[in-house]
């Protein structure tokens, strides 16, 4: 029986733990987020319920305040908005031209068929 002694010494030898509580780690509330959250939600509400006014006042603070949470990327977006008009404004001098071009075809057409 030489065994026994050696799992009993080894059994001492073995750190002891001891159940504790365990206590999940605390998160603060971020009120701001449910604010957002809960404004585009009341929003959206109020405009499938034919309130456009109210609906469109609160869905635009839930997104201010939603916005208010992120700065950085409304900063960005800040920035970069001149270039997004420009690029619009581009774009709709092309499309202008094109159909300054079909209606001019459009007549110089319509005049050669009516000779």
């Amino acid at each position: 029986m030489a065994l026994a002694p050696l799992i009993e010494n080894d059994r001492r030898q073995e750190p002891r733990y001891y159940a504790e509580e365990y206590e999940p780690p605390v998160q603060p509330i971020d009120w701001v987020r449910i604010a957002a959250c809960g404004s585009l939600i009341a929003g959206g509400c109020l405009l499938v319920a034919g309130k456009k006014r109210e609906g469109v006042v609160l869905a635009a603070s839930g997104t201010a305040l939603a916005l208010f949470d992120h700065e950085e990327t409304l900063r960005h977006w800040w920035q970069a908005l001149p270039q997004y008009v420009d690029r619009t404004q581009q774009f709709v001098e092309q499309v202008q031209g094109v159909v300054d071009d079909i209606t001019e075809k459009g007549h110089s057409l319509r005049r050669a068929l009516g000779r």
